[in-house]
């Protein structure tokens, strides 16, 4: 979690930065080195170690002084005297989608807001209308993104807290005599946000494994400590439990601490049926407990084959399992490659060859290398001159005997009217187009279902990125018509993207689970800006097995000879129809 807590101080520091109107050169740096930090997938303390901190795109030598500090101190002094030079709780107006530091100040000076909670207030009571550049559907966003905080405020992403249980786990197993180990809750049904970690353990020691528990680094808060079961805080405010059950037991308690609730009911319900009854404690026929070591026993009991976590939501799973009809769920090993990669040649700070070598490392096939489109400046949009070299070389990348070959993509832009940002006779020159929306977020749900269609229906487009554009605690998801999307996919045969990128996790699980039903080819991709991000792979595999999806459905699970011969086919079919 280290990670986030130097990623949170630098953009704490850019936001102040900006309320002061300081230099928007200094501003930038310590934004994208705040993004940059967040987005890492390996412990930034652990590269510090290694003295790898210069390596990492945006951080020069003053950067990595102060990595170091926060690292070595748990605080960074710059900030905190930075934080004495405006008013306190000012920084967290900034939180709020539609509030810029102009505003914030404003707001500060006109009613000495110095909260959320003051905000909100003023923006109920209509009050803000009528200051410099806030007028009634600026006030009713205001809300909104209010709304938005606190939701991201009580339900953290699976891309944050996951590799923290993991962190967890890993410490207890070296540092206690224990048996058995596993997350539970949220974490284990792979939910896209989380509220709390929940770990159960079985230990002939469970005294030691307490006070281990409650003197970890991530225990910031101790909130109960029992001889069998104990809570902690970490500093970003997550709770973790962790319980000590029974070997005996240990399958029941498993399978009713990883839920879900509703889930749990129906398996009671068929115990019951039976004359069972099942609890965390495990199966018992009357007062005698028959099994409950194994969570296999428990389904079996109830006369089902075992269903994955990830499944057990009471979405349909009960109903498919009595009736043999579960589905064999996408595995990490079934997936070949990723659809969706940044290079040098945009906004990425991998060359051709880093990306090849690290989805070598990977176990990985093929990578699609789509960069930005021209008029995506800020992301370093590639010009059609550019794109070209691009084309030329990956193909001679390609001739070389690597167990990695690279499609030539691009992520091209689409504009406000559904036109694309490179014309037809460029993107016919390309292996893979996937097409985004990256502006006019704000615009009705008839034009931007009108914009993805229209991207849809050219011959050359074979994926839509993060087709909904939303971001955990940041921005809602565009207003789209999903069944009208959805429909348009099936039709056009264009696949869609499930983003792997934490914050984004798009098309969720519930949207994707509908377009594999309708046959559409679903598309996992990292968006990866940086190497290490490669490994965000997982999140999206996450996604797709939430989704009931199979390797049949994904386009990731092809072979780079049979995935470009479905692009190829794609654009055919697109063209023989119209």
């Amino acid at each position: 979690m280290k990670n986030q807590e130097i990623a949170a101080v630098f953009k704490g520091i850019a936001d102040i930065l900006e309320i002061k109107g300081e230099n928007p050169f200094r501003i930038r740096a310590y934004r994208k080195a705040s993004q940059n930090i967040e987005n890492l997938a390996e412990d930034i303390a652990i590269l510090a170690q290694k003295g790898k901190l210069y390596e990492l795109p945006g951080i020069g030598k003053d950067l990595a002084i102060k990595i170091r500090e926060i690292l070595e101190t748990g605080t960074l002094r710059f900030y905190e005297d930075l934080k004495n030079e405006v008013p306190p709780g000012l920084v967290a107006l900034l939180s709020i989608p539609g509030v810029g530091p102009r505003t914030a100040k404003i707001l500060f000076e006109r009613f000495k807001v110095v909260s959320i909670e003051d905000l909100e207030t003023l923006a109920k009571e209509h009050k803000l209308r009528g200051l410099p550049g806030i007028k009634a559907k600026t006030e009713e966003n205001i809300l909104k993104g209010i709304g938005l905080v606190k939701k991201g405020k009580e339900r953290i992403p699976l891309g944050i807290i996951r590799p923290l249980a993991e962190e967890i786990l890993g410490m207890l197993k070296r540092r206690c005599p224990i048996d058995r180990i596993s997350v539970a809750g949220s974490v284990r049904r792979q939910r896209e946000t989380i509220k709390d970690i929940d770990i159960l353990i079985t230990s002939s020691d469970p005294t030691r494994v307490m006070d281990v528990f409650t003197s970890l680094p991530q225990a910031y808060e101790i909130i109960a400590k029992g001889e069998t079961k104990s809570s902690i805080r970490t500093k970003e405010g997550i709770a973790v439990d962790l319980r000590v059950v029974e070997p005996e037991c240990f399958g029941a308690a498993l399978c009713y601490f990883t839920g879900s609730k509703t889930h749990n009911i129906r398996i009671r319900e068929l115990a019951l049926r039976k004359g069972l009854k099942i609890s965390e404690y495990g199966i018992f026929k009357g007062d005698k407990r028959i099994g409950g070591k194994e969570e296999e026993e428990v389904f079996k009991a109830v006369g089902l084959p075992y269903i994955p976590p990830e499944l057990r939501e009471d979405r349909g799973e009960i109903e498919a399992a009595l009736e043999g009809k579960l589905p064999r769920l996408v595995e990490y090993g079934d997936v070949q490659g990723d659809l969706h990669v940044h290079s040098t040649y945009s906004d990425g700070k991998g060359t051709l060859e880093d990306i090849a070598n690290k989805a070598a490392q990977m176990g990985l096939k093929w990578v699609g290398v789509c960069d930005h489109s021209q008029s995506l400046k800020v992301a370093g949009g590639v010009s059609t001159e550019d794109l070209r070299k691009k084309v030329k070389a990956i193909r001679q990348f390609n001739k070389k005997n690597t167990p990695v070959k690279l499609l030539c993509g691009t992520e091209v832009d689409i504009d406000s009217r559904g036109n694309l940002d490179y014309p037809d006779d460029i993107l016919k020159e390309l292996d893979l187009v996937i097409a985004a929306i990256h502006t006019g977020f704000k615009q009705d749900e008839a034009t931007l279902t009108t914009r993805i269609i229209s991207a849809m229906r050219n011959p050359y487009v074979h994926l839509i990125a993060h087709p909904t554009g939303r971001l955990f605690g940041e921005r809602e998801p565009y207003a789209l018509n999903i069944e009208t999307v959805l429909n348009e996919a099936a039709q056009t045969h264009t696949a869609l993207e499930i983003n792997a990128y934490p914050k984004r996790l798009d098309l969720n699980d519930i949207y994707s689970r509908a377009a594999g039903e309708k046959g559409i080819f679903l598309g996992i991709g990292t968006d990866a800006h940086i190497l290490d991000q490669m490994e965000y792979l997982s999140l999206g595999i996450s996604v797709a097995r939430r989704a009931w999806l199979e390797s049949s459905n994904l386009l990731n699970c092809l072979s780079y000879d049979e995935l470009i011969k479905y692009l190829k086919r794609r654009g055919n079919f697109i063209l023989q129809k119209t």
